[in-house]
């Protein structure tokens, strides 16, 4: 057996073994001095391309998923005992387009106070994360959202987001939840606004929110 052909497996076996997508820095951590962890990813993606699993990229980690044609046939409707309120769904997509962002500025964004519980919500449901501190009086905490966001949604990165055509597309500039989302767009295209303007780097790990 060639050499690539064993690190093939290896890679296989760590990505199969593994509770959550690996980078491929991680992946080429486990292979000899000089391998091809970027080709071999290729090859494996290749060679399972037509299979019950895919290998997909994930928030710039890789995984393996079922393959989406199969989804259908998975697939069992079960009551969710509690779901995201308006409020959250506002706060997660405030974040998602603003990030980092703080409390005080999704407040702004939203014309109304947030509620502690809301952002509790989201944060044990693992889709954002305190990212640092604001050197602003007060120093409030940021928020942007995490690689587990990316992955429930079906996202490779942050450039995925639906942009303003398509959510005009959906009606979520207009009516419903997600009306306030006009607020997003920097221009008539597919941009969407970053954090405030003006706002310093983050500053070491944040604490509880403010």
């Amino acid at each position: 057996m060639s050499d690539d052909a064993h690190d093939l497996r290896l890679i296989e076996a760590l990505l199969f073994a593994a509770t959550e997508p690996l980078d491929e820095e991680t992946l080429a951590s486990h292979l000899p001095p000089g391998a091809d962890a970027a080709g071999l990813l290729a090859r494996l993606g290749e060679e399972f391309a037509g299979r019950g699993v895919n290998l997909v990229r994930v928030g710039g980690r890789w995984a393996f998923r079922t393959a989406e044609d199969l989804a259908p046939h998975m697939r069992r409707d079960v009551e969710v005992g509690r779901r995201l309120s308006r409020a959250a769904i506002e706060m997660l997509a405030i974040i998602a387009y603003h990030q980092p962002v703080t409390r005080a500025e999704i407040e702004e964004i939203r014309g109304v106070a947030t509620s502690r519980g809301t952002l509790d919500i989201l944060l044990e449901a693992g889709w954002i994360k305190p990212r640092g501190r604001r050197r602003t009086p007060g120093r409030p905490a940021t928020w942007v959202t995490t690689d587990a966001f990316l992955e429930h949604f079906g996202l490779e990165s942050r450039d995925d987001l639906p942009g303003v055509a398509e959510l005009r597309a959906s009606g979520l500039l207009d009516t419903g939840p997600g009306a306030y989302l006009g607020d997003l767009a920097t221009s008539e295209g597919e941009e969407t606004a970053s954090a405030a303007a003006g706002t310093d780097p983050d500053d070491g790990e944040a604490g509880p929110a403010a």
